[in-house]
This record gives C-alpha cells, sequence and structure tokens, in this order.
C-alpha cells in the first residue's frame, strides 16, 4: 500500500511551488461544470410563461379567442385573499423554495466528473473522465503477468485494485500490479486524493 503523494513524488514537484493538495483543489474548483441544464429549464419556463401572457394579453385587447383567460376573476381572487389564507400562503411557500433552490444552484458548482491532470503550466487546467482513467488503470493492472483481469473503483478516500490471478506468489504480484498502476497514474499526472490500495481474489471465487 502507498500513498498517492509518494507515487506522483517520481513525477516532479507540483507547478508553481503549490503543494498537491492546493493544485488539486484548484484544479477541481476550475473543472467543475456549469450549471447549463437548470439554466435551460429556468429559460424556458420564464419564456413560455411571458409568452403566455403577452399573447393573453394582445388577445384581451384585439378579442381574439387565444385572450380568454380569466384575468378578472384572478385579480378579483387576489384582491380579495389574505396572506394568512391557505392559497396566497402556499403559492407564497413555493415561491421561497423555488427562489431558494435557483439561489443554491447559482452558488454551488455542479459536482465534476473529471480527474484533474497535473501540468507543467501553472495556468493550464487539464482533466480526464473517471471512466477513461478507471480503463486506462485496468489495463495497466491487467497488463501484468498471471493477471486474469481487474476491477478499478475510484473512491474518495482510496483507489481500489481487484485482481483476479490464480498465481503463488500473491505478495510478488501484487507488488508489480500496484509498480504498474503507480507509474501509469505518474504517466498522466493524475491527481486523486487517497491511497492506492491492492486487493487479490482467486478464480472462481
Amino acid at each position: 500500500m502507498s500513498t498517492l503523494q509518494d507515487i506522483m513524488s517520481s513525477a516532479g514537484g507540483a507547478a508553481g511551488g503549490e503543494s498537491l493538495q492546493a493544485v488539486r483543489r484548484r484544479s477541481l474548483r476550475l473543472l467543475r461544470p456549469g450549471r447549463t441544464p437548470a439554466g435551460v429549464v429556468v429559460a424556458l419556463t420564464v419564456s413560455v410563461a411571458l409568452a403566455a401572457a403577452t399573447g393573453t394579453t394582445v388577445g384581451l385587447v384585439t378579442g381574439s379567442p387565444f385572450g380568454r383567460m380569466p384575468y378578472r376573476q384572478l385579480a378579483a381572487w387576489a384582491g380579495e385573499s389574505r396572506w394568512s389564507d391557505a392559497g396566497p400562503l402556499a403559492l407564497a411557500l413555493l415561491a421561497m423554495a423555488a427562489g431558494a433552490l435557483l439561489l443554491g444552484l447559482a452558488v454551488l458548482p455542479g459536482r465534476t466528473r473529471l480527474v484533474p491532470l497535473e501540468a507543467a503550466d501553472p495556468r493550464t487546467v487539464m482533466g480526464l473522465t473517471r471512466s477513461g482513467l478507471r480503463r486506462t488503470l485496468r489495463a495497466a493492472a491487467e497488463s501484468v503477468n498471471d493477471v486474469g483481469r481487474a476491477r478499478v473503483r475510484l473512491g474518495w478516500r482510496n483507489i481500489e485494485i481487484t485482481v483476479v490471478s490464480d498465481a503463488d506468489r500473491t505478495g510478488h504480484l501484487l507488488r508489480q500490479v500496484g509498480t504498474a498502476v503507480g507509474d501509469r497514474m505518474a504517466g498522466l499526472g493524475a491527481m486523486c486524493g487517497g491511497e492506492v490500495v491492492v486487493r487479490l481474489r482467486r478464480r472462481g471465487i
């Protein structure tokens, strides 16, 4: 078992004198996606609502059937209602909840699905998809002799490599797999937090 900091130390120090953790935090912050789906939904909802209000207003002025919306009934209901009534209170709470949700979406960025990669230029931020990193590390583990297949799990605290083999010298095999995976990560410059853990599972178990 070896820490990722030990693995990455052979690839050189972090750019600009920053620690590996600082570079990783900055890269994760920059690689976080925006709230594009939520923005599209809100924009479409507002556009449809404004278009319907405009069409209804024009229909009322021109006498078109499109304008047959109960404006007077709605205005009378709004004038007669009180804030203590159930209807306006429910609408107000719904509007407050929607506003709080939109503010939260605007303030909190989306969760990144990319693993930051170390770059020589501190102004350059690169990332690799988690599925791509899993495939790369699995290929590195399976390149070791006596390894039938491997499974990679990327956690927040560690990277778990499970290999299936019938080899007798399990300690030597695990060290080889750890070295191969560590070299591949060092070559990519993947900045993942935690430790690299290699586990062995016998065939048929």
